[in-house]
Protein backbone atom coordinates (compact mmCIF):
# COMPACT_ATOMS: atom_id res chain seq x y z
CA UNK A 1 0.00 0.00 0.00
CA UNK A 2 1.38 3.41 -0.81
CA UNK A 3 0.24 6.48 0.78
CA UNK A 4 1.47 9.63 1.97
CA UNK A 5 2.72 11.50 5.05
CA UNK A 6 1.05 14.71 5.66
CA UNK A 7 1.80 15.86 9.05
CA UNK A 8 3.93 14.13 12.37
CA UNK A 9 3.78 14.77 15.69
CA UNK A 10 5.71 13.35 19.14
CA UNK A 11 5.50 13.93 22.82
CA UNK A 12 7.78 12.01 24.83
CA UNK A 13 10.91 12.78 27.03
CA UNK A 14 13.21 14.74 25.11
CA UNK A 15 11.14 14.84 22.24
CA UNK A 16 8.65 17.75 23.48
CA UNK A 17 7.60 18.19 19.80
CA UNK A 18 7.99 17.04 16.03
CA UNK A 19 10.54 19.74 15.33
CA UNK A 20 12.58 19.01 17.79
CA UNK A 21 12.20 14.96 17.05
CA UNK A 22 13.02 15.74 13.61
CA UNK A 23 16.42 17.83 14.04
CA UNK A 24 17.39 14.41 16.65
CA UNK A 25 16.33 11.67 14.51
CA UNK A 26 17.69 13.24 11.00
CA UNK A 27 21.06 13.32 13.29
CA UNK A 28 21.45 17.67 13.36
CA UNK A 29 20.82 17.78 17.13
CA UNK A 30 21.77 15.60 20.15
CA UNK A 31 19.27 14.03 22.03
CA UNK A 32 18.56 16.04 25.19
CA UNK A 33 16.10 14.37 28.06
CA UNK A 34 15.16 17.66 29.75
CA UNK A 35 14.15 19.75 26.05
CA UNK A 36 11.16 21.67 26.40
CA UNK A 37 8.93 22.99 23.95
CA UNK A 38 7.26 26.09 23.39
CA UNK A 39 4.72 24.33 21.78
CA UNK A 40 0.74 25.53 23.06
CA UNK A 41 -1.41 23.43 21.45
CA UNK A 42 -5.31 22.88 23.06
CA UNK A 43 -7.75 20.71 22.33
CA UNK A 44 -10.51 22.62 21.97
CA UNK A 45 -12.90 20.46 24.51
CA UNK A 46 -16.03 22.09 26.60
CA UNK A 47 -14.78 22.63 30.03
CA UNK A 48 -17.39 20.04 31.24
CA UNK A 49 -15.34 17.65 28.98
CA UNK A 50 -12.03 18.90 30.18
CA UNK A 51 -12.36 18.13 33.59
CA UNK A 52 -13.31 14.63 32.88
CA UNK A 53 -10.55 13.89 30.77
CA UNK A 54 -7.58 11.75 31.79
CA UNK A 55 -3.87 12.07 31.35
CA UNK A 56 -3.69 9.76 28.97
CA UNK A 57 -6.64 10.72 26.32
CA UNK A 58 -5.24 14.23 27.31
CA UNK A 59 -1.94 12.89 25.64
CA UNK A 60 -3.40 11.24 23.02
CA UNK A 61 -5.38 14.20 21.74
CA UNK A 62 -2.60 17.01 21.82
CA UNK A 63 -0.40 14.77 19.89
CA UNK A 64 -3.28 13.91 17.11
CA UNK A 65 -3.98 17.59 17.59
CA UNK A 66 -0.02 18.60 16.91
CA UNK A 67 -0.17 16.63 13.75
CA UNK A 68 -3.16 18.71 12.34
CA UNK A 69 -1.09 21.76 12.93
CA UNK A 70 1.66 19.71 11.05
CA UNK A 71 -0.03 19.44 8.21
CA UNK A 72 -2.07 22.68 8.26
CA UNK A 73 -5.38 21.22 8.50
CA UNK A 74 -7.73 23.61 9.95
CA UNK A 75 -10.92 21.33 10.09
CA UNK A 76 -10.86 17.56 11.26
CA UNK A 77 -14.34 16.91 11.43
CA UNK A 78 -13.88 14.62 7.88
CA UNK A 79 -10.59 12.79 8.80
CA UNK A 80 -10.85 9.18 10.10
CA UNK A 81 -9.09 8.36 13.59
CA UNK A 82 -7.17 5.18 14.86
CA UNK A 83 -5.99 4.88 18.65
CA UNK A 84 -3.90 2.27 19.03
CA UNK A 85 -2.37 1.27 22.85
CA UNK A 86 -1.30 -1.38 24.32
CA UNK A 87 -1.84 -0.24 28.25
CA UNK A 88 -4.59 2.25 27.19
CA UNK A 89 -5.19 4.31 30.42
CA UNK A 90 -3.19 2.12 33.58
CA UNK A 91 -4.24 5.31 36.26
CA UNK A 92 -8.15 4.77 35.48
CA UNK A 93 -7.63 1.12 36.05
CA UNK A 94 -5.55 1.63 38.99
CA UNK A 95 -8.83 3.35 40.55
CA UNK A 96 -11.25 1.06 39.81
CA UNK A 97 -9.26 -1.86 40.98
CA UNK A 98 -8.44 0.24 44.81
CA UNK A 99 -12.24 0.62 44.24
CA UNK A 100 -12.96 -2.43 44.08
CA UNK A 101 -11.28 -4.04 46.64
CA UNK A 102 -12.51 -1.31 49.43
CA UNK A 103 -16.03 -1.86 50.74
CA UNK A 104 -18.29 -0.57 49.16
CA UNK A 105 -17.64 -1.65 46.08
CA UNK A 106 -18.92 1.55 43.96
CA UNK A 107 -17.04 2.50 40.69
CA UNK A 108 -17.55 6.03 39.90
CA UNK A 109 -19.89 6.44 36.16
CA UNK A 110 -16.61 8.55 35.35
CA UNK A 111 -13.82 6.57 36.07
CA UNK A 112 -16.02 3.35 34.27
CA UNK A 113 -16.51 5.25 31.03
CA UNK A 114 -12.89 6.85 30.76
CA UNK A 115 -11.83 2.69 31.26
CA UNK A 116 -12.60 2.02 27.95
CA UNK A 117 -9.95 1.50 25.13
CA UNK A 118 -12.22 3.70 22.84
CA UNK A 119 -12.27 6.62 25.21
CA UNK A 120 -9.45 9.03 23.28
CA UNK A 121 -11.74 8.25 19.97
CA UNK A 122 -14.94 9.33 21.63
CA UNK A 123 -13.09 12.92 23.21
CA UNK A 124 -11.65 13.31 19.89
CA UNK A 125 -15.02 13.44 18.46
CA UNK A 126 -16.46 15.88 20.63
CA UNK A 127 -13.55 18.15 20.56
CA UNK A 128 -13.51 18.29 16.78
CA UNK A 129 -16.72 17.73 16.01
CA UNK A 130 -15.89 14.74 13.74
CA UNK A 131 -18.21 12.32 12.94
CA UNK A 132 -16.05 10.27 10.97
CA UNK A 133 -14.81 6.89 11.50
CA UNK A 134 -13.27 5.98 14.59
CA UNK A 135 -11.23 2.77 15.52
CA UNK A 136 -9.36 2.18 18.45
CA UNK A 137 -7.42 -1.01 18.32
CA UNK A 138 -4.61 -3.36 20.49
CA UNK A 139 -2.09 -5.32 19.67
CA UNK A 140 0.26 -5.73 22.31
CA UNK A 141 4.18 -4.68 21.50
CA UNK A 142 2.82 -4.45 17.72
CA UNK A 143 0.15 -1.80 18.81
CA UNK A 144 1.73 0.72 16.44
CA UNK A 145 2.29 -1.77 13.60
CA UNK A 146 -1.07 -2.95 13.88
CA UNK A 147 -2.22 1.18 13.52
CA UNK A 148 -0.29 2.00 10.97
CA UNK A 149 -1.23 -0.95 8.83
CA UNK A 150 -5.21 -0.28 9.92
CA UNK A 151 -4.83 3.83 8.50
CA UNK A 152 -2.97 3.10 5.76
CA UNK A 153 -5.47 0.58 4.64
CA UNK A 154 -8.37 3.06 5.50
CA UNK A 155 -6.58 5.86 3.69
CA UNK A 156 -6.37 3.06 0.15
CA UNK A 157 -9.52 1.61 0.04
CA UNK A 158 -11.74 4.94 1.37
CA UNK A 159 -9.50 7.34 -0.69
CA UNK A 160 -9.41 9.47 2.58
CA UNK A 161 -7.38 11.16 5.23
CA UNK A 162 -6.78 9.10 8.47
CA UNK A 163 -4.74 10.45 11.77
CA UNK A 164 -3.25 7.53 13.53
CA UNK A 165 -2.31 8.30 16.99
CA UNK A 166 -0.27 5.73 19.29
CA UNK A 167 0.48 5.98 22.72
CA UNK A 168 1.36 4.18 26.05
CA UNK A 169 2.33 5.88 29.41
CA UNK A 170 3.49 4.15 32.46
CA UNK A 171 1.64 2.18 34.90
CA UNK A 172 1.26 2.89 38.36
CA UNK A 173 2.08 1.04 41.22
CA UNK A 174 0.98 -1.68 41.88
CA UNK A 175 -0.09 -2.29 38.06
CA UNK A 176 3.54 -1.76 36.97
CA UNK A 177 5.01 -4.48 38.59
CA UNK A 178 2.51 -6.30 35.67
CA UNK A 179 3.32 -3.87 32.68
CA UNK A 180 6.26 -1.96 33.38
CA UNK A 181 6.52 1.32 30.30
CA UNK A 182 9.19 3.60 32.40
CA UNK A 183 8.72 6.47 29.55
CA UNK A 184 5.65 7.74 28.03
CA UNK A 185 5.55 8.29 24.44
CA UNK A 186 2.55 9.30 22.06
CA UNK A 187 2.94 9.89 18.02
CA UNK A 188 1.00 10.77 15.63
CA UNK A 189 0.50 10.86 11.65
CA UNK A 190 -1.52 12.10 9.07
CA UNK A 191 -1.51 9.91 6.30
CA UNK A 192 -3.51 9.85 3.42
CA UNK A 193 -4.33 8.21 -0.14
CA UNK A 194 -0.53 8.44 -2.18
CA UNK A 195 -0.26 11.89 -4.48
CA UNK A 196 3.14 13.07 -3.68
CA UNK A 197 6.33 11.44 -4.08
CA UNK A 198 8.36 13.54 -1.45
CA UNK A 199 5.67 11.97 1.08
CA UNK A 200 4.99 8.69 -0.05
CA UNK A 201 6.10 5.57 1.80
CA UNK A 202 4.87 1.66 1.00
CA UNK A 203 3.48 0.40 3.68
CA UNK A 204 3.75 -3.99 3.67
CA UNK A 205 3.61 -6.66 5.39
CA UNK A 206 6.07 -9.26 5.40
CA UNK A 207 7.29 -12.71 7.05
CA UNK A 208 10.29 -12.80 8.95
CA UNK A 209 12.08 -9.75 11.22
CA UNK A 210 14.49 -7.80 10.62
CA UNK A 211 15.42 -5.06 13.64
CA UNK A 212 15.90 -1.77 12.42
CA UNK A 213 18.67 0.48 14.08
CA UNK A 214 17.64 2.45 16.92
CA UNK A 215 18.24 5.82 17.10
CA UNK A 216 21.21 7.37 17.79
CA UNK A 217 21.23 8.65 21.38
CA UNK A 218 17.94 7.64 21.92
CA UNK A 219 17.50 6.29 25.57
CA UNK A 220 16.89 2.37 25.44
CA UNK A 221 14.78 2.81 28.09
CA UNK A 222 11.61 3.94 25.66
CA UNK A 223 12.63 0.57 23.84
CA UNK A 224 9.91 -0.89 26.20
CA UNK A 225 7.43 1.63 25.16
CA UNK A 226 5.19 0.34 22.17
CA UNK A 227 4.78 3.09 20.66
CA UNK A 228 7.95 4.22 20.88
CA UNK A 229 8.12 1.43 17.91
CA UNK A 230 7.30 3.92 15.60
CA UNK A 231 10.87 5.77 15.94
CA UNK A 232 12.55 4.13 13.17
CA UNK A 233 9.96 5.58 10.92
CA UNK A 234 10.03 8.34 12.49
CA UNK A 235 14.12 8.48 11.74
CA UNK A 236 13.05 7.55 7.87
CA UNK A 237 10.68 10.20 7.76
CA UNK A 238 12.83 13.09 9.03
CA UNK A 239 15.95 12.25 7.41
CA UNK A 240 13.92 12.33 4.00
CA UNK A 241 16.38 9.84 2.22
CA UNK A 242 15.48 6.69 0.93
CA UNK A 243 15.13 3.36 2.87
CA UNK A 244 13.12 1.06 4.65
CA UNK A 245 12.32 -0.16 8.19
CA UNK A 246 11.09 -3.17 9.79
CA UNK A 247 8.15 -2.85 12.79
CA UNK A 248 7.66 -5.28 15.04
CA UNK A 249 3.78 -7.24 13.86
CA UNK A 250 1.78 -10.13 14.94
CA UNK A 251 3.76 -13.52 14.86
CA UNK A 252 7.13 -13.84 13.01
CA UNK A 253 5.63 -10.86 10.56
CA UNK A 254 6.80 -7.28 10.38
CA UNK A 255 5.18 -4.44 8.96
CA UNK A 256 8.11 -3.37 6.34
CA UNK A 257 7.80 0.34 5.45
CA UNK A 258 9.67 1.83 2.22
CA UNK A 259 10.74 5.17 1.09
CA UNK A 260 11.62 5.47 -2.55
Amino acid sequence: MNVDILGCAVRAPGFPDWSTAKRVLAGDAKYDRDATSESSTRVPLPANEQRRLPATAREALRVGAEALADAAIDDASDIATVFSSCGSDGEITHQICEALARPPALISPTRFHNSVHNAPGGYWSIAFASHSPSTSLCAFEASFAAGLLEAAAQSVTEQRRVLLVSYDLPYPALLSSLWNVPLPFCVALIVAPAASPAHTISVDIAPGLIKSSWPEGVPSELRVNPAAASLPLLGLIANGRPGRVWLPYAGDNAVVVSRS
